[in-house]
């Protein structure tokens, strides 16, 4: 199935990742409705879309998953719902766990049975690697086992479970991907990248929890989106779970010497305090299986893309000194 002028619905769309999916389902000629309510989490997605909104191709729908009625006018004669809107946030669900079980959980069903109702053609389910909690072995395979450690790795767990419960019992066209630590230009202010870039661009010490041996799977975010895209149009992902990652890993440690470098800030230094609750040690994705059945390869080395992101932030940054 070719991405290319279909009616698609992209729930969360102004978001980091959604409106980045946006921006490359226009480029390859579809008209695409963008569905989020804007949080007040995340602040300021407006300008992830902007630039889209005088495009006659693109919609915009401000509404919540959790309305029911609106959801199911917005999805009218949708071709492929691409489902990314979720409440995010580890250390956020474990604060606030009934907001994380309500929209992650409820909403996911809402979709789904919205798609079902509407006779839309796939859902393509945004996941997370944080379904798998702390690894028994690395990397990390589909078939590793799922312990979440937080709230939000659970609400994303029992959300596939939906998905999958409504393929085999409903003949539903779904798709799993679990993201691994997706990053790049508009990601959001409390991620770790755009924390640590924020402050070494003010010269002020980037903080590390715990010992900073905690690895990571950094993915740049137009890696996601191709296999993201990938996975909606090969008919043989229908039914199947993919980690959609690097396919590498870094420490927190050597991360932040990354970037102290990049940003030539080699006079600041990093502070260190506790860790984090529901944060796991280590994430690392085996996308064999994504190459085997999507045709998915990663191609942004993290290097090229802290390079890629730090611009953006820096010319975003110069912005809006400049309005102040």
């Amino acid at each position: 199935m070719k991405l290319s002028g279909l009616r698609i619905l992209i729930t969360g769309g102004a978001g980091f990742i959604g409106s980045h999916l946006a921006d490359k389902l226009l480029q390859l000629g579809n008209e695409v409705i963008c569905y989020d309510n804007f949080d007040s989490f995340y602040l300021n997605k407006e300008k992830n879309i902007e630039h889209n909104l005088k495009n006659p191709k693109y919609k915009l729908i401000k509404a919540d998953i959790l309305d029911y009625n609106l959801l199911k006018i917005a999805m009218q004669k949708v071709d492929i719902t691409f489902h990314l809107a979720a409440q995010p946030g580890v250390r956020f669900s474990i604060e606030n766990p009934e907001k994380t079980v309500r929209v992650n959980i409820l909403g996911t069903v809402n979709v789904l049975k919205v798609a079902l109702e509407q006779n839309v053609t796939k859902v393509i389910f945004a996941s997370s690697s944080s379904v798998y909690g702390e690894p028994k072995h690395l990397p990390l395979d589909e078939k590793h086992p799922t312990n979440p450690i937080s709230p939000y790795g659970l609400s994303k767990l029992c959300s596939e479970k939906y998905c999958q419960l409504y393929h085999k019992l409903y003949r539903e066209n779904i798709v799993v991907l679990r993201y691994f630590s997706v990053y790049g230009p508009r990601q959001r202010p409390d991620m770790a990248i755009h924390k640590f870039i924020n402050l070494l661009v003010q010269s002020k010490h980037p903080e590390i929890y715990g010992d900073g041996f905690q690895s990571r799977d950094f993915t740049y975010i137009d890696d996601v989106v191709q296999g993201t895209i990938l996975a909606a149009e090969k008919d043989t992902a229908i039914g199947e779970v993919f980690n959609i990652g690097n396919g590498s890993t870094i420490t927190v440690n050597d991360l932040v010497e990354l970037l102290i470098k990049l940003l030539q800030k080699e006079q600041v230094k990093p502070t260190r305090t506790k860790p984090k609750l529901g944060d796991v040690t280590h994430t690392y994705a085996s996308v064999e299986k994504a190459k085997f059945t999507l045709g998915y390869q990663p191609k942004t080395l993290l290097p090229d893309g802290l390079k890629r992101f730090a611009e953006w932030y820096l010319k975003t940054y110069e912005m809006c000194a400049r309005a102040q």
